[in-house]
């Protein structure tokens, strides 16, 4: 006997919510392989039902449009980066351990194709003001470029990182050497040294501006 949703047992309404929310995942897993290799005009809906093995009203159920699959899809990688970045304290790091952090998201991610695939495609495609992760893409170099200006001049201040280093071309720099990597990796992962290259960036930030006396320096 079917029961309207209002008269369910709480125990049958957290079956049919686990039901739910595993199709959405399943759906915004399927459409970030897709996107990442088709990019979000390449992708239809049909597809990423077909491969979520949903049918199309029942991805339609989640998702009304492609759009909002696509901020879903967005809003999952913010949220993985963020929880990694952050640590278990929930805390943003700054001065040196923030570039630390970058480097472990950066091996992270070698793990992770599909999703660099997603950034380095979309984030192409929605240079375009008219795409619909055009406003995700300018929000996500802002915060970055505001936490990483931050992270840097927390160093400064606490003097692990010197008065005198370009906070804003230091950066930039960092912003470009990230995406310039993943797209060379995506390119041929199996010859190209993406932990390695970001690496050894960051140990030159490290020779040039860090302030912390070396062993050489104290013998």
């Amino acid at each position: 006997m079917s029961f309207p949703p209002r008269y369910r047992t709480p125990r049958a309404r957290s079956r049919v919510e686990a039901a739910g929310a595993e199709s959405r995942a399943k759906a915004v897993r399927a459409a970030v392989e897709l996107f990442s290799t088709a990019g979000y005009r390449g992708t239809s809906l049909a597809l990423v039902a077909e491969k979520s093995e949903l049918s199309q009203s029942g991805l339609l159920h989640h998702f009304p449009n492609k759009a909002a699959l696509l901020a879903a899809v967005l809003e999952h990688r913010e949220t993985e980066d963020s929880q990694f970045l952050s640590g278990p304290d929930d805390r943003a790091p700054l001065g040196w351990a923030a570039f630390d952090a970058l480097t472990g998201l950066v091996a992270r991610n070698s793990n992770r194709p599909e999703l660099v695939g997603l950034f380095v495609r979309l984030s192409a495609e929605a240079t375009e003001p008219g795409h619909p992760a055009h406003a995700w893409l300018r929000d996500h170099y802002t915060s970055t470029r505001s936490w990483l200006t931050d992270a840097i001049r927390d160093g400064q201040h606490r003097g692990e990182i010197h008065p005198d280093a370009p906070v804003t071309s230091l950066v930039h720099l960092t912003v470009a050497v990230l995406d310039g990597l993943q797209q060379q990796w995506l390119l041929d992962p199996g010859d190209f040294d993406m932990v390695g290259e970001f690496t050894t960036f960051v140990s030159g930030l490290h020779t040039q501006w860090d302030t912390t006396p070396t062993t050489s320096d104290t013998a």
